[in-house]
């Protein structure tokens, strides 16, 4: 089973969604997309955490 990763589950204004099939790999797609789209997002633990907090299981 995949999961899933909506940013809007995250807090933020977009329409962006992750799949993959480990959270590793759903965090590191996140923090590529949050450099091209979201300046200034940086990938404290804290915002680690709440994206762990928001992945789905398909």
């Amino acid at each position: 089973m995949g999961k899933v990763l909506k940013c809007r589950d995250v807090g933020v204004d977009c329409d962006f969604e992750v799949r993959g099939e480990t959270e590793e790999e759903i965090l590191a797609k996140a923090a590529e997309h949050a450099q091209g789209c979201h300046a200034g997002v940086e990938m404290t633990p804290e915002v680690q955490a709440k994206i762990r907090a928001a992945i789905k299981d398909e």
